[in-house]
């Protein structure tokens, strides 16, 4: 035998021993093409596989009938930085479920059927950076602070969902935002639309078609128009609504008229009393000095 082969023999007895803990480790209906990626992509899938392996860093659950994660799935998987749940059954997220894997970096949650986005969702996954969320046909509601936290977020995607209207405030507080997709949603051109229009015109670079890929309804009609044939002025209306600091001090300037009028009031009253009180202390001493 010649001298190279006693050499190579222990090196091809401990791949032979990777690869035999690698296949053992995967589950049944899936496949791993390197030690730390699970794909059970198109199964047919109606829950989460079991006997993941604990050090996974990619998972991919695509295309299969998943209808829910538990909220306690992702605890033991500290190491997972790429989750694909596209093209699903989930219909909600519970808050919290995805902030307990800390180095999340991708996750894709588009195709499913998720209605709402509340707050508390992603809790703060500060290591995220792509989150897709679009093509869900029943998403119709985005709280305000459902990103709050994610620092490191540079592309959001919410295409094609069933949005109206969404507060600013969801995508002004997210600081390293990049791109964000937002066309194809049946967006209302309200008062309510007001600041985000404004959001829009101010960042289009961020959007990737820009605001000319976006339309919005008319409130008269219904009828869709392109964002590039509005202006500030097409919301002037909108800005003689009150603020919430108009109603302060209109309540404050109402509550100081009312004050000033009960002491005028009390101050009259209490000056009548004493011209009575003097009318009538005269009138005796006159009576007095008569008799």
């Amino acid at each position: 035998m010649l001298p190279w082969v006693h050499w190579l023999q222990p090196i091809l007895v401990l791949l032979s021993s990777v690869f035999w803990t690698w296949g053992e480790n995967c589950p049944a209906t899936c496949l791993c093409p390197d030690p730390h990626t699970v794909d059970c992509s198109g199964r047919g899938l109606t829950r989460l596989p079991e006997e993941i392996p604990l050090d996974v860093r990619r998972l991919l659950l695509a295309d299969n009938w998943i209808p829910r994660i538990p909220s306690d799935f992702l605890v033991l998987y500290s190491d997972l930085v790429y989750l694909d749940l596209r093209n699903n059954s989930l219909s909600y997220i519970e808050p919290g479920t995805l902030s307990t894997s800390s180095r999340l970096v991708f996750l894709d949650l588009g195709s499913n059927n998720l209605t709402e986005i509340p707050k508390g969702t992603f809790g703060e996954s500060r290591s995220l950076i792509k989150l897709r969320l679009g093509n869900n046909p029943y998403l119709s509601m985005v709280s305000e602070d459902a990103f709050l936290g994610l620092t490191s977020l540079r592309e959001l995607e919410l295409e094609r969902n069933a949005l109206s209207t969404l507060k600013v405030g969801a995508l002004s507080q997210l600081p390293s935002l990049r791109v964000v997709r937002l066309e194809g949603n049946p967006w209302v051109c309200n008062c309510n639309f007001t600041n985000l229009f404004e959001w829009l015109t101010e960042n289009r670079h961020k959007l990737p078609n820009g605001v000319e890929g976006m339309e919005c309804s008319l409130p008269m009609d219904g009828r869709r128009v392109s964002l590039t044939q509005l202006s500030k002025d097409s919301f002037r209306e909108c800005q003689a609504t009150l603020t919430l600091t108009d109603l302060l001090i209109i309540i404050f300037s109402g509550i100081s008229v009312s004050v000033v009028a009960i002491m005028t009031s009390f101050f009259l009253a209490s000056t009548v009393h004493c011209f009575q009180r003097w009318s009538k202390g005269t009138k005796g001493d006159e009576e007095e000095s008569e008799e």
